[in-house]
């Protein structure tokens, strides 16, 4: 008769996704990752063969859980400004800075970390950046000052809108005064201002 698993596991991949979050895959050494997820050696391997088999699951839960809020509320209907619903989205990432959250985005620092050479690793990020730049290009559709842009425009401002937030995520883990990521955020409400016009 086989023991029953002492842990949970999906309690383990969620200690497991702060870990990586705060420290990035090449970060996140063995020892910190057990110690987060209060596991031994043997309990991470047997549940989830390895590091790399793991982050993929962490990648999976942090894009239901984060990314998957952030396009709900880029698409949320429940704010009919779009372009309040974008400028909101980059507010609270300033704001989650100036709560000392320097974590910035797990998608964008695996983007940015040797990680992203592995090809499934890479289709993980890729597959959460997708969703992201179609919640900016759903918000910018319900601009009504957008409303003369062509659909290829829009297109392109979505992928501008998606290259200033992963931007300004990672510069949320450089700790780089404040007012940095403050005028990040001004500036992007002018360059939506002006392509209205």
């Amino acid at each position: 008769m086989a023991r029953p698993r002492e842990f949970e596991p999906d309690d383990a991949i969620e200690k497991a996704m702060q870990v990586f979050w705060a420290h990035g895959y090449e970060g996140a050494s063995l020892p910190a990752l057990l110690d987060g997820m209060g596991l031994t050696r043997g309990s991470l391997y047997k549940a989830f063969k390895d590091k790399r088999n793991l982050f993929l699951l962490v990648l999976d839960r942090y894009e239901a859980a984060v990314v998957d809020g952030a396009v709900e509320f880029l698409e949320s209907p429940e704010i009919n400004d779009g372009k309040q619903r974008i400028l909101m989205l980059f507010e609270s990432v300033v704001r989650a800075v100036a709560d000392a959250d320097y974590r910035g985005c797990l998608l964008c620092t695996a983007a940015t970390g040797d990680a992203v050479d592995d090809p499934k690793i890479a289709r993980s990020v890729q597959k959460g950046m997708t969703k992201m730049q179609a919640g900016f290009r759903k918000a910018l559709e319900d601009e009504r000052s957008f409303d003369r842009l062509e659909p290829e425009t829009n297109h392109r401002l979505a992928n501008l809108l998606l290259t200033q937030y992963i931007g300004l995520r990672v510069l949320a883990r450089s700790r780089l005064p404040l007012g940095v990521l403050d005028q990040s955020v001004q500036g992007l409400d002018d360059v939506l201002t002006a392509a209205a016009k």
